[in-house]
């Protein structure tokens, strides 16, 4: 059930928020953290299991070099320092879906520590400072089943899939974050959003928060306005998209003014977000890190990457996701309302190639987010994976700009493409879409068209030249949209000069 909430301008009038944010991310190693199981996604439950990872007696962790890999390069890419040492320790705690009540973590040692990034929300930029980046395996998964939301709170039984078990973690822990004032819930999505655009820029994770393979625990606290005694935290667990970090800091900001201002206590707990509702409940009492009974884990030797190898992964590093942003934008001349289009499509790969392939960038942001963009949602596909190469929109523009075809009869060329019809030429010859330019069949469309419409004639004549669109759609009707608007239009007019 909802907790009571006060207004947010209200909550943010009497107390400052402090965050504190941590990113798990999901390796996309082939194998698992410490055994040689598969990590594909998707797999009928249970079938990608082996003692390691089932955690049974007399099983010994290996530790997945590939893993160790992506880890730097993550830290590298966050400013870290990388450990010339660590090593991995044991969290003890018992969850149902956790096979050896423990998981093998990093604590105290991680590999990257003491990084930051810079955030832009509106104009103003904010550091963030990465606490430490650390290597652990993830928890199987609970299928909550019987009920209708998916959730504990309705089912009937839960079933465990351990196929989960043992996939490769990073977590990126941040240092509280102050000072966001009321753009703290927008500092958490645009951080969050940052941190899911640089994963697959690295190529060490797809990201898809809607599959979990990249999740957000998001801490938060709120302190009376000018004091500097941090409050009771709690930490909303498992945040799976970006609207949802946004929304759900911003509930617990307005739920914790709620609770102090009418002279309660805020507990130190775990809290579930509701997308449904928009608001938060209890979980459990959160728990403090001496309570998991952290010691290193007795089976794994150290990790001590040597100086050399890091220096070779830092060269491998890409350009980063905000560079590159600003970048395109700059070459594009995209305003900075077009630009987030862009980003928020998750267009930004493709317009790029588009443009790579000859397409002017206005003419493939237009491709991508009217056309394209529609038949990706009716398909319930992401952009990329449309039937339709970045090549072939371009190719689509070049016969637009050709006059070969217009925008109307352009837009069948790409169903025609997206059906497996060919290229766009070879969709053109088939379907017959190429726009007429015989000037003596547009003429005589033009003629029947005048002798139809008198009164619009007369209108035309008496100076209100607006009226020939008319006789513009009713030529291009008849020509079933295969003329040049601007060609009949020129027509009409000369005609009724």
């Amino acid at each position: 059930m909802s907790s009571a909430v006060v207004d947010f301008d209200d909550a943010l009038a009497a107390f400052d928020p402090v965050l504190g944010l941590e990113v798990h991310v999901e390796l996309n190693t082939a194998s698992k953290m410490f055994c040689g199981c598969s990590t594909a996604f998707g797999a009928e439950p249970n079938t990608h299991t082996c003692p390691v990872c089932l955690g049974l007696p007399g099983s010994l962790p290996v530790v997945n070099a590939k893993a160790i890999e992506s880890a730097i390069r993550i830290g590298l890419a966050l400013n870290c320092k990388i450990a010339d040492w660590c090593r991995f320790a044991r969290k003890n705690y018992f969850y149902p879906d956790m096979t050896k009540d423990f998981q093998i973590s990093q604590y105290d040692e991680p590999i990257a520590f003491d990084g930051w990034v810079d955030i832009d929300v509106d104009g103003e930029t904010f550091r963030i400072e990465i606490e430490r980046a650390h290597m652990e395996e993830d928890a199987g998964k609970l299928l909550h089943l019987g009920g209708t939301t998916g959730r504990i709170g309705d089912a009937e039984y839960s079933l465990l899939d351990y196929n989960r078990a043992g996939t490769p973690l990073i977590e990126i822990v941040t240092k509280t974050i102050s000072g966001t004032g009321s753009k703290a819930p927008q500092v958490a999505k645009a951080y969050v959003s940052f941190l899911r655009d640089l994963m697959v820029s690295l190529d060490v994770s797809d990201a898809r928060m809607e599959q979990a393979s990249l999740r957000c625990d998001a801490n938060v606290s709120i302190m009376p306005k000018g004091t500097t005694t941090l409050g009771l935290r709690t930490e909303t667990k498992n945040v799976n998209s970006l609207r949802s970090v946004e929304r759900a800091l911003h509930h617990e900001i307005c739920r914790q003014a709620a609770v102090l201002s009418s002279g309660g206590l805020v507990q130190q707990e775990t809290r579930h977000w509701h997308e449904d509702g928009g608001y938060t409940t209890s979980g459990r009492l959160k728990s403090d890190a001496e309570d998991y009974r952290y010691f290193p884990e007795p089976d794994l030797v150290p990790v001590a990457p040597s100086r050399e190898w890091v220096e070779e992964l830092r060269a491998t590093l890409p350009e980063l996701p905000n560079l590159r942003k600003l970048r395109l934008q700059g070459d594009w001349g995209f305003t900075d309302l077009e630009l987030q289009d862009v980003v928020n499509a998750g267009a930004l790969d493709v317009i790029e190639a588009t443009v790579a392939a000859g397409a002017s960038p206005q003419a493939a942001r237009k491709w991508w987010l009217t056309e394209l963009a529609r038949r990706a949602n009716e398909a319930g596909v992401e952009l990329a994976e449309l039937a339709i190469t970045p090549a072939q929109v371009a190719e689509v523009q070049g016969l637009v700009d050709a006059g070969t075809v217009n925008d109307k009869l352009a837009r069948q060329v790409i169903e025609g493409v997206l059906a497996g019809e060919g290229t766009p030429a070879e969709v053109v010859a088939r379907r017959n879409l190429a726009v007429v330019s015989d000037s003596g069949e547009l003429a005589a469309a033009v003629d029947r068209a005048i002798a139809a419409n008198p009164d619009v004639v007369i209108r035309i004549r008496d100076g209100h030249l607006q009226a020939a669109g008319a006789l513009i759609g009713a030529v291009m009707k008849e020509m079933r949209g295969q003329a040049d608007a601007a060609a009949v239009r020129e027509l009409v007019l000369a005609k009724l000069a």
